[in-house]
């Protein structure tokens, strides 16, 4: 099985354009969305072509093939228009022996961590930069942002696939950052 996962879409007809490109080159069975999907929230800018209604056009016939939880920017409403569940906390998937938590990342998090097992993955986005981080009892790892990267980080996704994530950067689909449980 090969996943990819993505964060912080917020709204950006382009980058989910260009997201669901790679998608179909990554020939992933699922497509893991880790919140903020239609809105770009108070604090950040306006991402390239904000068309939260084109979004979800592009988003709504791969329903499906979609996981997606709850970011700090996606409410209700969303739900509304949205024909994938996306207004979970958090979620549980168990890869290849490992227990991954999927999460925003506004309430969970390093700083808020759960009670994790030795092992255990955390999977979040919400800020924008991605992360492989070894936080002792559990691994941190984040994809960065589809369309509002910060830190001078790439635009940027992750796919997971036969015990493997990798981070790679949305416009060609290199991989520049790699691990293995």
């Amino acid at each position: 099985m090969k996943l990819m996962i993505a964060s912080d879409l917020h709204g950006s007809a382009y980058y989910t354009d260009l997201l669901l490109r790679r998608w179909k080159e990554e020939n992933a069975e699922r497509l893991i969305l880790l919140g903020d999907i239609l809105y770009h929230g108070p604090r950040n800018d306006l991402p390239r072509d904000y068309a939260p209604k084109e979004v979800i056009a592009q988003l709504n016939p791969l329903a499906p093939q979609i996981l997606a939880v709850r970011g700090n920017c996606d409410c209700e409403v969303d739900q509304m228009v949205l024909k994938f569940p996306m207004l979970a906390d958090y979620a549980v998937l168990f890869l290849g022996g490992q227990t991954v938590y999927l999460t925003h990342g506004h309430v969970v998090n390093t700083q808020n961590p759960l009670a994790f097992q030795r092992g255990d993955i955390l999977l979040h986005g919400h800020t924008h930069v991605p992360v492989c981080e070894d936080c002792g009892t559990y691994r941190y790892l984040n994809p960065g942002s589809v369309s509002i990267p910060k830190n001078d980080t790439p635009h940027s996704y992750m796919t997971w696939e036969d015990g493997t994530f990798l981070w790679r950067e949305l416009e060609s689909g290199a991989v520049y950052k790699s691990f293995q449980p």
